[in-house]
């Protein structure tokens, strides 16, 4: 342990945090590029291998049993529960009623309990759930499992996030956040390879019909992952037991040269966390882009159903879907896509279609969940608040979205497709908007630190902070 690390675990366990971090912060800004280097190399070797990897397979099955409605409904599901008209839309958005009820108070909590025990235990209880679909005998019985389903899986989403921007700098965070979502980009790709191949083959097994089993498979490998959580996955970077005491050090740091503080788990309070945030006038802002971009891809709960307008069988429509969501662009190229799908009925041009929908649309919220992310960045709790709020009001965007696209609307499916096409244009406007203001306020700080002669820190902000673009 060289000396800047003893003198930082001299104050670690003192009373006064700011000395704490100022005394941090002051003996590794005087290392050189070349140390700093090595460091950053040698701490996120670490953090990538302890935690991307897990986070991942867990959203990958997270994502699994949210949509393994879509590829249950190419079986017998409708008819085995006497589905008809708008159920299956119904079924569709009564999860995202139970996911939002717990959005806040579940990721307030997540700065109180140890990350890898909590997740942990919301995916083995959503597993468990999954799971019950399969014994369901009426669409009550289904909506009932499916709102609870949502009520459970909440922890997860906006927890995965919020643990990532506890490790990485903002400047990483996109990076990192762009392979976490890459789980539900898996989940779309083999989910119909998955269904394809229980609806396939073990249809009237046992003498359980096919879609049942898909719930019980599915769900049971969710139980099954969620018992390594807890060792497996990271906690803070000060309370990390494969870190040593200078690379524990050293990724605390990190975070105070990149936003001003380190986290603080025991800093705040629920009603302090929620006034911080909701008297941020980017919070809205940023709801608002998440929902219209969450809002652009309600199609993906439905793609099992507009791949099969092609006039495929069921086992040949759960196999082309399994490639789609592989291809990433723009958002542009998902208003095209989903013009083209509306404007004709000719196979080969709604099949290019159906690749060009998941393009921009998967990839353009990937970058609005690390920019909600970035754009909190301390103290901890604000940062959990913002997460949460705009992930829960964001996701109100499944309840309604699920009814655009309506079973009688197709073959062509022009409401929905109308609908994604404008939206999809909205979100490019508001991510524009909200440039603009991160730029006026990039201004402010240069303005404020130029009229500052002792180049002191600003109350919110370290010299040289800006809001990323």
């Amino acid at each position: 342990m060289d000396k800047t690390t003893e003198e930082f675990v001299e104050y670690r366990g003192t009373k006064d945090v700011q000395t704490e971090q100022d005394v941090l912060y002051q003996a590794y800004a005087a290392k050189g590029p070349e140390w700093h280097q090595r460091m950053t190399r040698k701490v996120l070797r670490k953090v990538d291998w302890h935690l991307l990897p897990f986070l991942v397979l867990m959203y990958l099955l997270n994502f699994l049993d949210r949509n393994n409605l879509s590829q249950a409904r190419l079986g017998t599901l409708e008819k085995d529960l006497g589905m008809k008209g708008t159920d299956y839309n119904l079924a569709t958005s009564i999860l995202f009623v139970g996911y939002l009820l717990m959005q806040l108070p579940s990721n307030l909590l997540l700065t109180k309990i140890r990350p890898s025990l909590f997740l942990g235990i919301s995916m083995a209880i959503w597993g468990v759930i999954s799971a019950c679909q399969a014994a369901v005998t009426s669409f009550t019985g289904l909506v009932v499992v499916r709102f609870f389903l949502g009520f459970v899986e909440t922890p997860f989403f906006p927890g995965a996030v919020m643990l990532m921007s506890s490790w990485y700098t903002r400047q990483e965070l996109g990076h990192r956040i762009a392979w976490f979502y890459a789980g539900s980009s898996l989940a779309n790709a083999f989910g119909g390879l998955i269904g394809a191949g229980v609806l396939g083959n073990l249809d009237g097994a046992h003498g359980i019909t096919g879609w049942r089993w898909l719930f019980i498979i599915e769900g049971c490998i969710t139980v099954g992952i969620s018992l390594l959580s807890s060792i497996s996955l990271p906690n803070y970077p000060a309370t990390t037991s494969w870190l040593g005491e200078e690379e524990q050090a050293y990724a605390q740091w990190r975070l105070i040269h990149d936003a001003g503080e380190a986290d603080d788990t025991g800093a705040g309070n629920i009603s302090e966390a929620l006034r911080l945030v909701l008297t941020d006038p980017r919070i809205y802002l940023f709801t608002l882009l998440q929902h219209t971009s969450l809002l652009s891809q309600n199609f993906q709960y439905f793609f099992p159903t507009i791949v099969q307008t092609l006039g495929y069988g069921n086992m040949e429509t759960l196999l082309i879907t399994a490639p789609v969501i592989h291809i990433i662009l723009l958002m542009l190229v998902s208003v095209a896509g989903a013009i083209i799908c509306t404007a004709t009925t000719n196979i080969g041009a709604r099949f290019f279609a159906m690749f060009l929908m998941p393009m921009g649309a998967v990839s353009a919220y990937q970058i609005i969940i690390a920019w909600v992310a970035n754009s909190f960045p301390r103290p901890l709790v604000k940062r959990s608040a913002a997460i949460a709020i705009a992930n829960m009001l964001g996701n109100t965007a499944s309840i309604y979205g699920s009814y655009m696209w309506p079973s009688s609307s197709g073959p062509r499916y022009i409401p929905g497709g109308s609908a994604t096409a404008g939206v999809a244009l909205l979100v490019a406007v508001l991510a524009m908007v909200i440039r603009m203001v991160h730029a006026r306020m990039n201004r402010q700080l240069q303005e404020q630190e130029e009229s500052n002669e002792s180049g002191e820190n600003t109350p919110q902000h370290p010299v040289g902070f800006r809001y990323i673009l």
